[in-house]
Parts: structure tokens; sequence; C-alpha cells
């Protein structure tokens, strides 16, 4: 089974920056890179991506930066959202959630590691949940 989901750039990040290979994050971006997960994206979300791995601070190669942003253009759907009218704590997450509303008749998830910049709703979680969401679907 395939998952269309966003993946917030916490998660990214955290996934490109761990050294543990069993993090959730890490194994979200596997299921990305394994066809399991379909990301959603928006050219904003992608501008963010690019933003922020390009960070001194991460030191992250220039090949693995356009290789994470070209494989979600490769291999994910490019959502144009409408407006939902959403006020979120901070509101450059919108379009996150903002595409993922745009895909909510096709089960689209938001995978996020800062669910308190979110509404409360069932399908705005957190690695782990994401991952026991496609284990559980894996063994029935």
């Amino acid at each position: 089974m395939k998952y269309y989901a966003v993946i917030d750039t916490n998660v990214l990040l955290s996934a490109l920056l761990s050294k543990k290979e069993e993090s959730a994050t890490v194994k979200v971006l596997d299921a990305v890179f394994d066809g399991k997960i379909i990301p959603l994206y928006h050219q904003e979300i992608l501008a963010e991506y690019n933003d922020v791995l390009h960070r001194e601070k991460f030191h992250l190669r220039e090949a693995l930066i356009q290789k994470i942003i070209e494989s979600f253009k490769q291999y994910g759907v490019e959502i144009f959202p409408r407006p939902t009218g959403a006020v979120l704590i901070d509101m450059d997450d919108l379009i996150f959630y903002e595409v993922a509303m745009e895909k909510r008749n096709d089960d689209a998830y938001l995978v996020t590691g800062n669910q308190k910049h979110y509404p409360f709703k069932d399908f705005i979680v957190t690695p782990a949940e994401m991952m026991a969401i496609i284990k559980t679907a894996e063994n029935m």
C-alpha cells in the first residue's frame, strides 16, 4: 500500500542528521525512497527544504540536498492547494497543512515533529505514528 504524505522540514532534516538507522525520521525518509510514501509538495515547501538544508550549521553536502529535492520532485506529487483559512501558530507551516488538506480525499498525512504547530487532526502524525500506520497495514 502507498501513502500520500507531506513531510515537514523538521522530519526531513532530522532524518538527514540522524546517526541512528532505526530512528522514525530515517524510516520515514526510507519509506519515501522505497515508494511506500509518495511525498506531496508545493514549490514553497521545496524552497523551504532548500533554504533550511543549506544552513551552514547542518554541514549537508550540496549533492545530498539536490538528490533529496530532485527525488521529491520526481517521485512526489506537486499540489496546488486552495486556501483553507486556517490560522496556525507558525504561519510558515500553513503551506504544509494546506497541501495535506488538498489530498485528504486520498487519505494524505502530514508527518511532523511539531504537532503543536498544527490543529489536532488524526492525519497530522509524528514520524513514529506514520511508520506504525504503514506497519499495521503491511501486517493485515
